[in-house]
């Protein structure tokens, strides 16, 4: 109907600009200039109407009314008048996430507990069920390498945030804020697993799409008004998603992922946006055919249509449009793309180093093309030990696979 520019990106929608954009189309209706299948939408022979106009612009917005659009709206711009409608937040509320991308937004909406966040993105690298003072130094030496962190600054946040981590047993109110990807889902396993049962008070916030938002990535790209309206719409932990979370970390640290299959295709998980979760993660095992995980696939096959891009762009093409459900930082996924730089058999080279990586250049390999074309298998020829969780794929050595049906498969 129009450039997506107009589209919300902040969950907040301006009523008055969806009125003129319904205005705008209106004419173009009448004049015939609007593409067909919106004429199609309008009962034939009739004249479009203004109403008509607006039910389209509702029904892009992903509402299935003009009235519907606007009392949300209305209940958005009211949660942020009232932050405190339908029960308090106190200076005692722990609020909890898995990064500190809401921390301001939450202040500027008018909350007024404490923040706090677990960083560690168990979606990448070694995780196994281990005491924490074998777990700390598996971490942070994973860390420190992904990242280029000082280990020792590593080790002294994981001390810092897990200690906060384990007060969440003892606190009086806490609310975790999560969304429906791997980094978060994973957060809210391991929060909940290391408790040994469940505090007076917590609640959970998760959300997998946030109405009037076409690509909903995370929490963290809503307005504070945003937050203040989703605030009501929390829901108390219960022992049934104690119980699947601690299910679900035991199966995330296996060496097989066979248990961790299973859940994912559970439909009726307490945690009701876990599956989807786990099922994405999954996916980062090797595929049977090329070896590589979902991530590096969507990027070799931008490549090979689109031709050399920088890292900034092959990055922002995988967040706006062709990954499923996002879950990576930018400096997330420019760790997990180096073992297809930095090996001696590498799948893309790298140029413009003298720039910082998001405006160097990709380019596929000679291989890198054999592999998006299923004539080689990654694994063959990466030196690199990667890891999903628990289960470890060491370069020339039998290693779990996953089929298109995310079915685990064991390679001889």
């Amino acid at each position: 109907m129009s450039s997506h520019s107009s589209l919300p990106h902040d969950g907040r929608i301006n009523l008055e600009q969806q009125r003129k954009r319904a205005k705008e189309l209106l004419q173009r209706m009448k004049s015939g200039a609007a593409p067909d299948q919106l004429a199609q939408l309008v009962s034939s022979g009739s004249t479009p109407t203004l109403s008509d106009a607006q039910w389209l612009i509702a029904r892009q917005l992903g509402f299935s009314s003009w009235p519907k659009l606007k009392a949300h709206v209305d209940a958005v711009d009211f949660a942020a008048r009232h932050p405190d409608f339908a029960a308090s937040d106190e200076a005692r509320t722990e609020h909890w996430r898995c990064g500190n991308d809401i921390a301001h937004s939450l202040s500027v909406a008018g909350f007024k507990g404490s923040f706090h966040m677990l960083a560690d993105p168990l979606c990448m690298g070694p995780v196994q069920n281990v005491p924490f003072s074998q777990y700390n130094p598996l971490r942070s030496q994973f860390i420190s390498q992904a990242f280029g962190i000082d280990r020792d600054d590593a080790a002294r946040r994981f001390d810092d945030e897990y200690a906060q981590l384990e007060g969440l047993s003892r606190a009086e109110h806490s609310v975790l804020w999560c969304e429906a990807d791997a980094y978060d889902q994973l957060f809210l396993v391991r929060a909940l697993a290391g408790l040994e049962q469940l505090p007076r008070r917590l609640e959970l916030i998760e959300v997998d799409r946030i109405p009037g938002v076409q690509r909903f990535i995370g929490i963290g790209q809503l307005a504070p008004d945003v937050l203040a309206w989703l605030w009501p719409q929390r829901k108390p932990v219960t022992q049934a998603m104690l119980t699947c979370a601690r299910e679900t970390w035991l199966a995330y640290c296996d060496p097989s992922p066979v248990k961790l299959a299973a859940l994912a295709r559970d439909p009726k998980l307490p945690l009701v946006l876990l599956a989807p979760a786990l099922s994405r993660q999954l996916q980062e095992l090797p595929g049977v055919t090329d070896g590589l995980s979902l991530t590096e696939r969507l990027t070799l096959h931008y490549l090979s249509e689109a031709g050399p891009m920088t890292f900034g762009r092959v990055f922002a093409e995988l967040m706006g449009r062709r990954e499923p459900l996002p879950f990576l930082g930018d400096m997330m996924f420019h760790a997990l793309l180096r073992p297809l730089i930095d090996t001696p058999a590498p799948l893309l080279s790298e140029t413009d180093t003298h720039l910082k990586w998001p405006g160097r250049t990709l380019t596929l390999t000679a291989l890198g093309e054999h592999v998006v074309n299923g004539q080689a298998y990654w694994p063959d020829h990466a030196h690199h030990e990667r890891w999903t969780g628990g289960v470890c794929i060491r370069p020339g050595q039998p290693h779990w696979m996953i089929e298109a049906d995310l079915s685990p498969v064991w390679r001889d």
